[in-house]
């Protein structure tokens, strides 16, 4: 039977609603459908996160088989990551927004709005694809673990569609500046899970010991 740990399952929760930012996606896709017909608009939204959720599965299927395949260490691999997910969290706080970066993107191509940059990577994002890897470690999860992150990451999704389903009433609430404010609190976020990232991976490789938290971030778990 499966222990659940409720606090490491929220913190979980936590990282995929982070990195993949269903708020900051809801101005992307208003801009994405502004020359679409409103009678599409419901079928629009389902392609995109159905895109997205078959490429994050596919990493979190075959994700971990790739790095071993390429006989990388997880620390290593959880070193880069945590780089990448840092470099990421930078551009959520300093740079464009994610909604006028992408905005920008969808004003190329307005035909496949729903798969670019909406679906990817606008849902299905660089930090969402390195953050399913780190969360199923073969290693260290168990089928049923890798079961409930996948489960938990079909929670993230389905919120996701909800709010593009409900995209207008969102988007009247908040608008692009409170989206925009959201997308960099979380940007802070991922910045701190990605610098406990980066240390777990030095730690695993035997750099140096690092204290454990109280409360580990699930990244840094995946390397112990």
């Amino acid at each position: 039977m499966l222990d659940i740990e409720w606090p490491a399952l929220l913190r979980e929760l936590i990282t995929l609603f982070v990195v993949i930012d269903p708020v900051g996606t809801v101005p992307v896709y208003l801009y994405a459908v502004a020359s679409v017909p409103r009678h599409l608009h419901r079928r629009f939204a389902l392609r995109a996160v159905a895109i997205a959720t078959l490429v994050l599965l596919a990493f979190l299927a075959f994700g971990q088989m790739v790095l071993e395949t390429l006989g990388l260490r997880l620390g290593s691999f959880q070193i880069a990551g945590g780089i990448v997910l840092f470099l990421f969290a930078l551009s959520m706080i300093f740079g464009e927004s994610k909604p006028q970066a992408e905005i920008a993107e969808a004003e190329r191509d307005h035909f496949a709005g729903a798969v670019f940059p909406l679906a990817i990577p606008s849902i299905a994002s660089p930090g969402a694809m390195l953050a399913i890897v780190f969360l199923t470690e073969n290693r260290t999860n168990t089928l049923q673990e890798q079961a409930v992150t996948a489960a938990l990451l079909l929670v993230v999704l389905a919120l996701t569609l909800v709010l593009l389903l409900a995209a207008g009433l969102v988007h009247r609430l908040i608008g692009d500046t409170g989206a925009s404010v959201i997308s960099r609190v979380m940007g802070i976020v991922l910045a701190t899970i990605a610098v406990d990232a980066i240390l777990g991976g030095f730690d695993a490789m035997g750099v140096f010991d690092v204290a454990p938290p109280e409360n580990p971030s699930p990244l840094s778990e995946a390397a112990d």
